[in-house]
């Protein structure tokens, strides 16, 4: 009998382990190198049963991640990450070779000591282009080599039931000795789900910037008089291509067309699905993340809902820690639906 277990490496604060333990894979450790993560793990005690590290990715080569989760190499069933993917992100500006973008490759090295059933790498689609493609190609060619039969899909996750538009480049491998290989990607949900499905029920935080009694994390962000007065002027779903110019920036007095950036300063709107949720979806400076009528940026809350974690999942850190432990997540029903997927696939082997 098989035993659905996993390793969630570069955890965050843990939406992919959840979402894969929803799905009946179990995780056997997390690891990642910011603290904030880890202590967000020690807080969710009743939805983690196993340890989590501060620990990087260098620190678990060289066959130590096998010791700490306490398998050998070909047992375990899930290797399952996302390399934290700024450096490939088409909205970063900056040199092509940023050092993070090698942590792709130190995970196919991890990959190849461990040899699981099957691998899972998430990453922005930003790894397929200039940034990132000769990286992929090393990986893929690697794992290939390694025994593996790759399948990769751009996946959004709002096909899936994630209230919220998301692409991301999802490539799962899948070991050829195991027998045929069967991999399918779920796939899409008939059903979607909106702004006002997620986050419609909350009641409205308090006037004054203090947290709301019954939910920690729902409370109102400052806003100068100016960003007040952006805000009231918008109706939801509009943007700053709507704001009449005395309102406008300085820097965005040029068309959007011309510079971009046509969602800053925007609302949400009610029975859409919400933009993709970034690691500063904090501000609605940073993009169309106003509340759909109130006047006021969605609360650490409420970003949270959108990325579908459960309403009492606590997150450690000051604001801007927690909106990036957020904001980076891979969404638990995004990952719960994949991880379903990788056990269907196991259970088709079986039957053949």
């Amino acid at each position: 009998m098989i035993d659905y277990s996993c390793v969630d490496c570069f955890s965050g604060a843990g939406g992919l382990a959840l979402g894969l333990s929803n799905a009946g894979i179990e995780p056997l450790l997390s690891f990642d190198n910011d603290r904030h993560c880890i202590d967000s793990f020690e807080m969710n005690a009743k939805y983690f049963k196993h340890p989590a590290l501060c620990e990087g990715i260098e620190d678990m080569l060289g066959g130590r991640l096998l010791d700490l989760a306490g398998v050998e190499k070909g047992e375990l069933f899930l290797l399952a990450g996302g390399p934290p993917c700024q450096g490939f992100s088409v909205q970063r500006i900056g040199e092509d070779n940023d050092p993070r973008n090698l942590l792709v490759l130190q995970y196919a090295q991890l990959i190849e000591e461990v040899m699981p059933r099957y691998f899972l790498m998430e990453n922005v689609s930003g790894i397929r282009g200039k940034r990132g493609k000769t990286v992929l190609a090393e990986l893929e060619r690697r794992l290939t080599a390694a025994g593996y039969q790759l399948h990769e899909k751009l996946l959004n996750a709002q096909d899936y039931g994630v209230p919220q538009r998301r692409k991301r480049f999802v490539v799962v491998g899948e070991r050829r000795d195991n027998g045929p290989c069967c991999y399918e990607f779920p796939k899409p949900s008939a059903e979607c789900h909106t702004v006002r499905d997620a986050i419609g029920s909350l009641p409205e935080p308090p006037q004054d910037g203090s947290p709301h009694p019954d939910y920690p994390l729902h409370r109102r962000d400052r806003l100068s008089d100016l960003n007040k007065k952006r805000l009231a002027a918008l109706k939801e779903g509009q943007g700053r291509d709507s704001l009449p110019e005395e309102l406008l920036a300085d820097c965005h007095k040029v068309s959007s067309s011309v510079i971009g950036h046509r969602n800053v300063y925007g609302r949400m709107s009610w029975d859409e699905v919400a933009p993709t949720i970034t690691a500063r979806f904090d501000s609605f400076t940073r993009g169309q993340f106003g509340h759909p009528e109130q006047l006021r940026s969605i609360s650490l809350l409420e970003g949270a809902l959108l990325q579908t974690f459960p309403p009492d999942f606590a997150f450690a850190g000051n604001k801007v820690e927690i909106a990036r432990q957020i904001g980076n997540a891979v969404p638990p029903v995004l990952a719960e639906v994949i991880g379903r997927s990788l056990i269907e696939c196991e259970q088709r082997k079986g039957m053949e």
